[in-house]
């Protein structure tokens, strides 16, 4: 699993947008950045949908008045899943990131098996990634929502 002060590993990401699809490689996304990069097992899941990614709503501009340029959400869902999700949950300032084959996921050290549920998904977590380098991360554990929320994530990027 990554660990605080690592790189985040090379891959490429998927979002759709109202220019098309687009491919963004973790170099670009995360070069001379400051990122917030929350995960979710699944968009239109409940704690997904009604509390993980609305506290990232509610609380996104006190987030980037925290010094982060980008907030992003991934899963593993393909882009055309992220995008209608980010349109339901008016997340007009999260870039919602398809990991459709879960390879971002697996190179993070971070994926887990649902089995019956939906296969290979991300775990919950939180990061705080610096020029492409993690330096806060909070994992959950299974079937927890305690470390990964926006209000403990602004918590830390004030600290």
């Amino acid at each position: 699993m990554i660990h605080k002060g690592q790189a985040i590993p090379a891959a490429t990401l998927s979002e759709l947008t109202d220019a098309g699809m687009v491919s963004h490689s973790t170099d670009d996304l995360f070069a001379n950045k400051r990122v917030v990069l929350f995960a979710v097992p699944g968009a239109f899941t409940p704690t997904c949908s009604e509390a993980h990614l609305p506290g990232y709503v509610v609380h996104a501009d006190q987030i980037k008045a925290a010094g982060i340029d980008t907030i992003a959400c991934v899963a593993v869902n393909d882009a055309f899943v992220m995008h209608a999700w980010g349109e339901a949950q008016n997340a007009s300032e999260i870039l919602m990131l398809g990991d459709g084959n879960a390879s971002f996921t697996k190179a993070l050290g971070l994926e887990m098996d649902t089995a019956d549920f939906g296969g290979i998904r991300s775990q919950r977590y939180a990061m705080v990634v610096d020029n492409g380098v993690v330096t806060h991360l909070n994992v959950e554990k299974a079937s927890a929502f305690e470390v990964s929320n926006a209000e403990t994530i602004l918590d830390a990027l004030k600290a």
